[in-house]
């Protein structure tokens, strides 16, 4: 696998490394972020009764790890060329998984400006893609990695009886705006969220959209915090990423006040620098939707 350019060190500069692989003749990408590390296949132990898109379990290095096969996830035919198979050995979301695929390739260092939102006329409520790359005449899809994990163990994703156990309290007077690309965990995020009293909450699907919001409300004379009170980001996003979205607001003196809360897959003790960095006041690893909660409370209680 060929490398040019070099993990991504910086924060905040909207661009991404990402591992290209492919399923047949498709191509696909994984933020180099999530990768542990790219292994020949070996023998697997199957589980019965398991799901159909989970092969089997393996051991590495003393952890057993489950194995996906991303190709029947993804709805496409077994591999024709087994010998080039490779496993993808992932960390997010607080859980490493190994993603069986039928090659790797190499390593791209791109923008997340390049990266297209998949238009609905294609996309439909059940895609698993989160943006279209265009590079060197052909086109790399980014998966929902996130959505891909969560259709194979629901108590994967986001858990609304995490927000029960929290309680009520008066929420509703609290003004959000939420940033996230991948559909299903809009909603999620909204339905939990209300579960926890929350009802005054704007939806975006990007950073550059929900900067473009905040700036046209103190363009038009308004007070910026008449309009919301804290800001919930993802990381991975088309067109402008959380990290970028995070500098972009903390340097506009304007917005700067506003408490902004990553919570993302990408949140661990190696990776939360970058958070920090760009002047995050807080950060929470999906899928901890209490904890999310709970920082909220904290910065606008």
């Amino acid at each position: 696998m060929k490398n040019d350019k070099g993990i991504l060190l910086e924060s905040g500069t909207n661009e991404l490394e990402i591992v290209e692989f492919s399923i047949g003749d498709n191509k696909f990408g994984i933020n180099v972020i999530k990768v542990k590390e790219i292994i020949n296949p070996v023998s697997i132990i199957q589980i019965p009764h398991s799901h159909p898109n989970v092969e089997g379990i393996m051991e590495l290095r003393g952890e057993v790890l489950p194995v996906v096969n991303l190709a029947k996830s993804l709805g496409f035919a077994p591999s024709y060329t087994p010998e080039k198979d490779k496993f993808i050995v992932s960390e997010f979301n607080k859980m490493k998984i190994i993603f069986h695929v039928h090659n790797v390739s190499q390593i791209h260092r791109i923008s997340w400006e390049d990266i297209e939102k998949p238009s609905d006329m294609y996309q439909g409520s059940d895609s698993q893609i989160i943006g279209v790359i265009k590079l060197n005449g052909e086109m790399i899809l980014l998966l929902d990695f996130e959505k891909i994990v969560v259709e194979i163990n629901p108590n994967s994703g986001i858990n609304i009886q995490q927000v029960k156990k929290l309680g009520r309290r008066e929420r509703s007077y609290k003004r959000l705006v939420v940033v996230e690309d991948s559909p299903l965990l809009r909603k999620l995020l909204l339905d939990t969220l209300t579960e926890a009293g929350f009802n005054q909450i704007e939806l975006f699907e990007n950073g550059l959209e929900a900067l473009n919001f905040l700036q046209k409300t103190t363009i038009e004379g308004r007070r910026v915090e008449d309009v919301v009170d804290l800001i919930i980001t993802d990381i991975e996003m088309p067109q402008m990423d959380g990290h970028h979205f995070t500098k972009r607001i903390k340097e506009d003196a304007a917005l700067a006040h506003l408490p902004v809360v990553i919570f993302s897959s990408l949140i661990t003790d190696d990776l939360r620098h970058k958070g920090q960095r760009v002047g995050a006041d807080a950060q929470a690893s999906k899928p901890e939707i209490a904890e999310l909660i709970q920082l909220i409370d904290g910065l606008i209680g």
